[in-house]
C-alpha cells in the first residue's frame, strides 16, 4: 500500500473526483480528511473507508472560510496528529458569459471557491507538514488552466492562478521536503459532462452519440478520462513514488491541448 500510515485531507472529497480520490487513498492505505459543504456524501465516504481500516475525519463546511479550514486543521492534529497530504479540489464552473455581463459578485464567488480554499488550506496546512519535514500538496487545477475558453473567464483565471500559486510555493517549502503539483484534467466522465453532452447535442441537432464523437475528435484517445485516472495520477503525486517530482503539472486529458 503506497500510502500506508498517511493522513490525507482532500477538500470537495464528497462526489466527483474528489470522492473517487478519496476512495483510491482509503484503499492505499490512507486515513482520510474530508472538507466539503456535501455533509450527506462526505459521511458516505467516510463510512467506506473506516469498513477498510482506516480513520476517517468530516468537516462539512466552505473550504473558502478561513476559520472553517482553521478549525478542521486543528482538529485533524488534535486526533490524528499529522496531514501528510493535501489535495485541493474544491471547485466550481462558474458563469458561462462574456466578460461585461459577469457580476462582480459571480467572479468573487468563483475566486473564492476555486482559489481562495486552496490558499487557505496551503496556509493552515503547510505548518503542519513543516514540522514534520515532509509532505505533498495537489491542486486540481483543470484543462482550462492551460488555455482559454470562450465565456469562461473567471474559472479560466482561477485554475491558471492555482498552478502559478502551486509554482510558487513549491520554492518556498521544498526545502521542507514538502512537495507542491498540478493536476489538471481535460474533460471528466460523469454526470457533469452527461448534462453537458446532451443540452450541446439538442442545440446543434445531433445525437448525444454524435456530440460525443465530435467534442473527442481532437483528443488522440477519442474519448473523455474517467476520475479514476485522475485518482490513479493524485496517488502516484501523493507517494513517494513521486518523491523527485515538484512544481510540475500534469495534464490528464486523453492528449487534447
Amino acid at each position: 500500500m503506497l500510502l500506508m500510515g498517511k493522513v490525507a485531507m482532500i477538500t470537495g472529497g464528497g462526489k466527483g473526483i474528489g470522492r473517487v480520490i478519496a476512495q483510491r487513498f482509503a484503499r492505499e492505505g490512507a486515513d482520510l480528511v474530508l472538507l466539503a459543504r456535501t455533509a450527506q456524501a462526505l459521511e458516505e465516504v467516510a463510512a467506506e473507508a473506516r469498513s477498510l481500516g482506516r480513520r476517517a475525519l468530516v468537516f462539512p463546511g466552505d473550504a473558502s472560510q478561513e476559520e472553517i479550514v482553521e478549525e478542521a486543521v486543528n482538529q485533524t492534529v488534535a486526533a490524528l496528529g499529522q496531514i501528510d497530504i493535501l489535495v485541493n479540489n474544491t471547485g466550481i464552473e462558474g458563469p458561462n458569459s462574456p466578460i461585461e455581463g459577469i457580476s462582480r459578485a459571480d467572479w468573487d464567488h468563483t475566486m473564492a471557491v476555486n482559489l481562495t480554499s486552496a490558499f487557505l488550506c496551503c496556509k493552515k496546512v503547510i505548518p503542519v507538514m513543516r514540522s514534520r519535514k515532509q509532505g505533498s500538496i495537489i491542486n486540481i487545477s483543470s484543462l482550462a488552466g492551460t488555455r482559454g475558453i470562450v465565456n469562461r473567464s473567471p474559472y479560466c483565471a482561477s485554475k491558471w492562478a492555482m498552478i502559478g500559486m502551486a509554482k510558487a510555493v513549491a520554492w518556498e517549502v521544498g526545502a521542507d521536503n514538502i512537495r507542491v503539483n498540478v493536476i489538471c484534467p481535460g474533460a471528466v466522465e460523469g454526470e457533469r459532462i452527461e448534462r453537458v453532452m446532451h443540452k450541446r447535442a439538442r442545440d446543434h441537432g445531433l445525437t448525444y452519440e454524435e456530440m460525443i464523437a465530435k467534442t473527442t475528435s481532437d483528443t488522440p484517445l477519442r474519448r473523455f478520462v474517467t476520475p479514476e485516472e485522475i485518482a490513479a495520477t493524485a496517488l502516484f503525486l501523493a507517494s513517494d513514488e513521486s518523491a523527485g517530482i515538484t512544481g510540475e503539472v500534469v495534464i490528464v486529458s486523453g492528449g487534447r491541448r
